[in-house]
């Protein structure tokens, strides 16, 4: 599968990882997205809950560097490659990228109840340099039922949608703000 929403939605995430624009991806860029994430939720990275998340950024750092050429530097166009050959064609989304993204939705859900508040995912968001207008767009498009709070499990299915899907109409595609 690959379709022109898709490589949109991947070239705008290789700009989450991308912070410094110099067209490359590191393993170091990939722990500074862990980095930032942790530091907006307070967390340290050696609780359980920052060692879920920086294992779960490392497993996918592996295994998007592996199937980009393995050589530890990813441009934009390998970047999209990778993704696409590890993660949406191929079956290392739940084993490698689920856990990463339910490490993310947990530390959002700042009671442990099952939910995400607006305020714990423009924690996250704002990490991935989400603009806090696009924020409020990004909640109001994933909280379908217009309850104020969206589970723990959709915003996995966002993440999936996000980084895997190609329907337009998918709640999944908002998660960063308007395409």
């Amino acid at each position: 599968m690959s379709t022109e929403l898709l490589k949109h939605k991947l070239d705008r995430a290789f700009g989450h990882l991308d912070v410094d624009g110099d067209g490359r991806a590191v393993r170091d860029d990939m722990l500074g997205l862990g980095a930032r994430i942790l530091v907006g939720f307070g967390e340290s990275p050696t609780s359980p809950a920052g060692n879920r998340l920086v294992g779960g950024l490392e497993a996918v750092w592996a295994t998007l560097s592996a199937a980009a050429g393995g050589d530890g530097v990813i441009t934009p166009e390998r970047f999209r490659a990778g993704m696409i050959s590890a993660f949406v064609e191929g079956d290392r989304f739940d084993p490698v990228f689920r856990p990463a993204a339910e490490a993310v939705a947990r530390l959002c859900d700042a009671d442990g109840d099952g939910s995400v508040r607006p305020a714990g995912l423009r924690i996250a968001l704002t990490a991935f340099g989400t603009a806090h207008d696009d924020v409020d767009v990004a909640f109001d498009r994933l909280d379908r039922d217009r309850d104020g709070v969206v589970s723990v499990g959709e915003l996995v299915e966002a993440v999936r949608q996000y980084y895997t899907g190609a329907d337009p109409n998918a709640a999944g595609n908002w998660l960063f703000g308007p395409l």
